[in-house]
């Protein structure tokens, strides 16, 4: 049975157009790779991030890290497919809003891209063996994730349950949903280390965890946006 968050009920001040801009982003390059029809693979190949490519000797030349910050921020940007992207954008749309209203649109953004870049240097790290392209949101998600557990980690996210053809909604705490998919994420990385790839099953489980670990510790570090305070003359 996997959860699926619907909706947080955290009251929000300010519209959260970052959120909605990146989300318009995605889709926008995933409808690019839908056109491509036979050239998909090498744009793949060409813009996803490859481990194998930057933990061989000679990685550290200019030119290799030139190519390294590309492909960072590039795969992050692509998908494998339309449950990949809908899963992906779904999860920024419930964690993404209440994250951007409490640190700000240009904060939430630097968490964002923050993260994802933790994300991918850390799936570098521990499968720099593997030759298949990371690509995805999720790495950057992860870390709107860990950054919404220490922000908001009693919130009650309304979660979607689906028990064989059933299906029904609860309200789950933040802390057990994310702490739950957390978990999830850190055991299937261990898990995959004993086998060829970290990558298994196609899923890149240790970009999950250092872009989530990563969004921890910017939502300590980082202020919170102040709120414009209106004074009213009482009569």
């Amino acid at each position: 049975m996997i959860p699926i968050p619907l909706n947080d009920h955290i009251r929000r001040r300010s519209f959260w157009y970052v959120t909605l801009l990146l989300i318009a982003a995605n889709f926008a390059a995933f409808f690019y790779e839908l056109s491509l029809g036979r050239a998909l693979n090498r744009f793949i190949l060409t813009f996803g991030l490859i481990p194998a490519h930057y933990a061989s000797a000679g990685a550290l030349s200019p030119a290799k890290l030139a190519a390294l910050v590309v492909s960072l921020f590039t795969s992050m940007f692509l998908h494998a497919g339309w449950l990949h992207i809908l899963g992906n954008m779904l999860f920024l749309f419930v964690f993404g809003r209440s994250v951007e209203d409490r640190f700000g649109h240009g904060g939430f953004f630097g968490i964002y891209f923050v993260s994802g870049l933790a994300a991918g240097l850390s799936q570098i790290v521990m499968d720099p063996a593997s030759s298949l392209p990371t690509i995805g949101a999720s790495g950057a998600i992860a870390g709107i994730l860990g950054t919404y557990l220490i922000s908001f980690p009693r919130a009650r996210i309304t979660t979607l349950l689906p028990l064989i053809i059933f299906f029904f909604t609860v309200q789950i705490p933040a802390i057990l949903i994310l702490g739950y998919w957390f978990l999830v994420q850190f055991v299937m990385g261990f898990q995959m280390l004993s086998i060829e790839t970290a990558s298994g099953a196609g899923v890149a489980w240790w970009a999950h965890v250092g872009g989530f670990l990563t969004g921890m510790i910017l939502a300590l570090g980082l202020p919170v946006r102040r709120r414009r305070v209106v004074e009213v003359m009482r009569r």
